[in-house]
């Protein structure tokens, strides 16, 4: 498995293995050994699967705040997605802005999202299946988000805004300057 970290520190993209033959494939896409290896030790106890099934849905910007935090790791087997991660730890150097990746089923990358950070996705085509480990249990009393289009963010999602599709919490969530994300830098 190849890890490149991205342009924020603590952001990662994964590259597994994918061994093919006349019969299709097989691929390892987590391996705690590997991740621990790498010195990114996480415990994952929850599998999370979404499927859209147009092109131009919108999930995100969401988190968990503390104290039930989640890091994730994001894939997509079947459809493309572009897959944003923001940084939302006050005082942060990085404080608000984002990286991206197109992650989907031919290049089989995965993007890690640790605590501290939003996450969205846009679904480039229709029947988009997502999945995504987290090391924290849903916890509806911490569930937030950051309004997708916040003009602080300067996030380049590809498409007009009435393209896109999203639920209706997500058509109101807040701004960043908004709310207290419940993170904090800690260097």
């Amino acid at each position: 498995m190849d890890i490149e970290e991205l342009a924020l520190p603590g952001v990662f993209l994964l590259r597994p293995g994918k061994n093919g033959d006349e019969r299709g494939f097989f691929s390892e896409t987590w391996n705690e050994r590997v991740f621990s290896d790498a010195g990114l030790n996480y415990h994952f106890v929850q599998d999370n699967h979404s499927l859209s099934a147009s092109a131009g849905v919108l999930r995100g910007l969401h988190y968990q705040r503390p104290p039930h935090a989640q890091d994730k790791l994001v894939r997509c087997s079947r459809g493309s997605i572009l897959d944003i991660a923001v940084d939302i730890r006050h005082g942060s150097p990085t404080f608000g802005q984002h990286v991206s990746a197109v992650i989907d089923a031919e290049n089989w990358q995965q993007l890690l999202v640790p605590k501290g950070f939003a996450h969205g996705f846009l679904t480039l085509e229709p029947n988009s299946e997502v999945q995504y480990k987290v090391t924290d249990f849903y916890a509806p009393e911490c569930d937030a988000g950051i309004l997708w289009n916040d003009p602080a963010l300067n996030i380049d999602w590809g498409v007009k805004p009435e393209e896109v599709i999203l639920s209706a919490k997500d058509k109101v969530a807040p701004r960043l300057e908004e709310i207290d994300t419940g993170f904090v830098y800690s260097g």
